[in-house]
């Protein structure tokens, strides 16, 4: 998995998405022959409320996701993402209504009869409401970050990704050293989150 993918895909994850990283798009090109149209990078999903409860004798917590993605607490959420190391762009691929009908349509997001109009709006605005109530988005991540034109999609940058991972890390570690991820992005900042504390202490002693 690219690295990139790999570091949002982790972000979404701690922020209560459901995630599929590189997503491949398959196309007809006629007397059953078939390609591969474009890889998606990053496709998540979130339920209403979604949080991280830890339950035990002390109670449970409920973590807050990161106000910079907009979430609606009531409203279900779906991303379909573009990841890339330099600016947070979407390509023309991922803005084209033939893999966003398809997307749509085979995650079960929208019905035969509604993903045109739920893409046409997608395209338009950046966002839709699809037929079952839940919002779909399109979001683009890199390094640095421009207001789209048209307000087309959402942007958030990688340097806020990782501020946010850190931090995250820091505020919940009593919790989380505990823990062993095995996902790769964030089993790294595991360590290094465990180097600089062990670093602190020998500092202080």
């Amino acid at each position: 998995m690219d690295h990139a993918v790999a570091l949002v895909e982790v972000y979404l994850q701690i922020n209560g998405y459901f995630t599929v990283a590189e997503y491949p798009v398959i196309e007809s090109l006629g007397k059953q022959h078939y390609g591969v149209a474009t890889d998606l990078d990053i496709l998540a999903f979130r339920f209403p409320g979604a949080g991280r409860l830890i339950p035990g004798r002390g109670g449970a917590g409920l973590f807050a996701p990161d106000p910079a993605l907009g979430i609606d607490g009531d409203t279900a959420d779906m991303l379909i993402g573009e990841v890339k190391e330099g600016r947070a762009e979407l390509n023309r691929n991922t803005r084209n209504p033939d893999v966003l009908r398809t997307v749509l349509a085979r995650f079960g997001c929208c019905s035969m009869d509604d993903v045109d109009k739920t893409v046409q709006q997608l395209l338009r605005k950046g966002k839709a409401a699809a037929h079952a109530g839940h919002r779909v988005r399109l979001m683009a991540f890199g390094s640095s970050s421009e207001q789209p034109p048209h307000g087309g999609y959402s942007t958030l940058t990688l340097g806020h990704i990782t501020g946010f991972i850190e931090e995250y890390l820091d505020q919940h570690w009593k919790v989380l050293r505990h823990a062993q991820f095995k996902h790769p992005a964030l089993g790294l900042f595991m360590v290094l989150e465990k180097a600089r504390r062990e670093a602190g202490k020998h500092r202080r002693g």
